[in-house]
């Protein structure tokens, strides 16, 4: 199944990851210049933002389908599961460098000794992910925009 719905569906899914990340990578440099209890204070708004790895969930699983539903194209196939593949490496970057930052400072509700290195996982971690998922982006999109032999001619 070649479907143009599956296509749209994977770049609009993708285009929603990048969002979030997107939004911590354009707040960073602001971000990293606050006092440790003005930081902390900023960190409060992304409660309930784990509610969002749902989309991550959900474009992974999109792009990996576009990929199967393109197999027979080589080029357009392999961009969707570049995709994924890269939506997938996202989840990996944040459970390795931002998860533990979550999780030594409860969430941002404690401060431990070490919270400039666990400030710098966290910001970090999340501007790799905004570049990360951008690519994603770009792959699946390429993927969904390239003609295939599939495709009835117009």
């Amino acid at each position: 199944m070649n479907s143009p719905t599956l296509r749209i569906v994977a770049v609009l899914l993708t285009a929603l990851a990048m969002v979030p990340s997107a939004a911590h990578l354009l707040e960073m440099p602001n971000k990293l210049a606050l006092a440790q209890a003005d930081y902390v204070t900023v960190q409060a708004v992304y409660r309930g933002w784990a509610l969002l790895g749902a989309v991550l969930i959900a474009a992974l699983t999109a792009d990996i389908a576009l990929a199967v539903s393109l197999r027979r194209d080589r080029r357009a196939g392999g961009l969707a599961l570049l995709g994924g593949l890269l939506i997938a490496s996202s989840l990996a970057i944040f459970f390795v460098w931002v998860f533990p930052a979550n999780q030594a400072t409860g969430n941002w509700t404690s401060v431990p000794a070490n919270w400039k290195a666990l400030r710098a996982h966290w910001e970090y971690g999340h501007a790799v992910n905004a570049i990360v998922t951008f690519a994603a982006l770009w792959a699946v999109t390429a993927a969904a925009i390239r003609p295939t032999t599939a495709d009835p001619p117009q």
